[in-house]
């Protein structure tokens, strides 16, 4: 058992036929928040791997109490081995969010979480190109046999912009206050369309897409569709 087995597992479940409609519901709902990109945008993977993840681990079809992962659970779990369901029921205790690389070893990132500031230790055994501590990443941490593993969803955040990026982290942080909770996917989906408008609009400088008082001015990048579809010009 491997979690790319148990991924492909619980993707070819959740793809059936029958499941389409929730499907194409999930990149819907997904793309109108973060952007939708095209196959020739630089983070088109990612991209389309965040959507997925959204799908399997977070959507809850209209009128539905159970994620994807959990549905899959309740409707496959009397043919899962022990070992297979209790993995199962791991992964769907992952942790997505937003994330500062606090220390970089050999197979190891510990990353904190910029709003709960608690600290993860997550297993890596690729050399991440470019990583470096102190960067702020979006990413989704599945637990697996006692140990963390990113998915294939990253989003990373350039240099520059991370203190506009902890300046409102921290002002949404005061005005939550003592007790509140602070709408982290929300903020998520904020910080994916500046990052999807910084790698379209390459003549407006990085301030002017970064400021949070101002982030709805710029449109959110979108792929123009074939003719036929709904929205299509």
């Amino acid at each position: 058992m491997t979690l790319q087995l148990l991924h492909e597992r619980l993707l070819a479940w959740a793809t059936d036929g029958a499941r389409k409609e929730e499907l194409l519901a999930a990149r819907r709902f997904h793309f109108d928040r973060y952007g939708e990109p095209h196959e020739e945008d630089r983070t088109y993977e990612p991209r389309l791997n965040g959507m997925l993840d959204y799908y399997l681990y977070d959507h809850r079809p209209a009128g539905g109490t159970g994620t994807t992962i959990e549905r899959f659970i309740e409707a496959e779990g009397p043919s899962l081995s022990p070992e297979e369901l209790a993995a199962y029921q791991d992964l769907a205790r992952n942790v997505h969010g937003l994330f500062e690389v606090r220390k970089i070893r050999d197979g190891l990132l510990r990353l904190r979480d910029v709003f709960t500031a608690g600290d993860y230790d997550v297993t890596e055994r690729r050399h991440v190109a470019g990583l470096d501590k102190g960067d702020v990443l979006e990413a989704r941490l599945l637990p697996f046999q006692g140990a963390l593993y990113f998915s294939g969803a990253f989003l990373y955040h350039p240099r520059e912009a991370h203190k506009a990026i902890h300046a409102e982290v921290k002002r949404l942080r005061k005005a939550a206050g003592k007790g509140g909770t602070v709408d982290v996917k929300e903020f998520l989906a904020t910080l994916s369309r500046m990052a999807f408008k910084l790698e379209r609009y390459r003549n407006v400088r990085l301030e002017s897409i970064y400021d949070f008082a101002a982030e709805s001015r710029l449109p959110t990048p979108r792929p123009a569709r074939p003719p036929g579809e709904p929205g299509a010009q």
